[in-house]
């Protein structure tokens, strides 16, 4: 689950929170999963992922990984990014691109002070995506961590990014094809609206 705070009231985020309550009354699964793209100016090359969105604070959407991670590495190289939802249960999409940033480090220790000791484990045990012996390996870290280490701490490593959309198209497929597409483009700080054909 998402958690909304103090909304922005413009309408792309109302048409959004209007969406989300419509895939989570038809019981969508993984509703917070997002796929982030990027691209990494050192070595010329987009890549994609999913992550967890945590919260939506006012326009800002945001979510928490290891700072040294190849995602951290693209968001610094370059602080574009295009982010997408898709919720089958509704078959609807929502796309969007936005400049990315980390978030404050005492949000960081806040938020990290309030998680499970389980997960603080494997945020502070894990180098993200550097390669490894065996899987075995990674739960001996783990296991050792949620031993040794203090898991109320944020390791300066690990924290939040945050997103501000400056465009949002929001597709609503139908069997016929006649989806619709929906776009809302922030120009000079207004909101413009418009349409796509399918």
């Amino acid at each position: 689950m998402i958690q909304f705070n103090n909304l922005n009231q413009e309408k792309p985020y109302l048409l959004f929170k209007t969406k989300y309550d419509e895939a989570d009354d038809a019981g969508q699964t993984c509703i917070e999963a997002i796929s982030i793209s990027s691209y990494n100016k050192e070595v010329n090359e987009v890549d994609c992922r999913y992550v967890n969105l945590k919260f939506i604070t006012n326009d800002e959407f945001i979510f928490f990984s290891n700072y040294n991670s190849p995602k951290a590495t693209s968001f610094n190289s370059h602080n574009q990014i295009t982010a997408l939802f898709y919720w089958s249960s509704i078959n609807v999409q929502i796309r969007m691109k936005a400049k990315i940033k980390k978030t404050h480090y005492d949000y960081n220790q806040k938020y990290f002070f309030d998680r499970s000791e389980e997960k603080n484990a494997l945020a502070i045990s894990s180098n993200q995506s550097k390669l490894i012996d065996s899987y075995k390996e990674v739960k001996e870290n783990y296991n050792k961590s949620l031993k040794n280490d203090d898991l109320k701490k944020c390791p300066e490593y690990w924290g939040g990014f945050s997103f501000t959309p400056y465009y949002f198209e929001f597709w609503e497929g139908h069997e016929s094809r006649i989806n619709k597409r929906e776009v809302f483009d922030k120009i000079d700080d207004v909101w413009k609206q418009s349409f796509l054909q399918p």
